[in-house]
């Protein structure tokens, strides 16, 4: 299997190491294979892939679906890097209101798997960051929900101070004023 994993301290959050092969021309590595995927627990077909270019200092999210339209986030960085984070949102979870963060990086290419019933956002630490993701579900505007990045309950430690947000995410509720959330 070209994959290690790591479980993280939440239940069903996964960093996905692919094995890389170098020589003098650079590097190939597989960034996806649903067969090798599926062993290690992740057997969703993955309908939408998106990219995102942002610069230092932007902070997107916290954001996630609503069912019918929930969404597993597969993620990696291709140039840059970002501080990584998710937050557990499932009502009846032991881990409900925890949060786990990882950086990803173009130059420590891991893959950080994200199951539907979490937030999820991420915050540039280099100059310029690309950022790559598969999803679950493909994107619907009606199901689309989000939390406040900082809100204190929470508590994520975001490596920057000050970052550049959109007006929406600047607008996003806390965890506690959120009505709508996964059973």
């Amino acid at each position: 299997m070209p994959f290690t994993c790591q479980k993280l301290d939440i239940p069903d959050l996964l960093l996905i190491e692919p094995k890389i092969f170098k020589d003098g021309r650079g590097f190939f590595m597989e960034t996806y294979k649903s067969t090798d995927f599926a062993q290690l627990g992740m057997d969703q077909l993955f309908k939408q892939d998106n990219f995102s270019h942002s610069t230092k200092g932007t902070l997107r999210g916290l954001h996630y679906q609503i069912p019918p339209h929930e969404q597993g986030k597969l993620i990696m960085v291709t140039h840059g890097e970002v501080f990584d984070v998710a937050v557990d949102i499932r009502k009846n979870s032991q881990t409900f209101g925890k949060w786990a963060g990882v950086r990803l990086s173009a130059d420590n290419p891991r893959i950080f798997y994200i199951p539907p019933g979490f937030a999820h956002g991420f915050c540039v630490l280099s100059d310029e960051a690309d950022f790559t993701y598969k999803v679950t579900s493909e994107y619907d505007r009606d199901c689309e929900r989000g939390i406040v990045w900082n809100d204190p309950v929470i508590g994520i430690d975001w490596p920057i101070e000050d970052p550049l947000l959109s007006q929406r995410d600047r607008q996003l509720p806390v965890l506690e004023d959120v009505i709508e959330l996964f059973p």
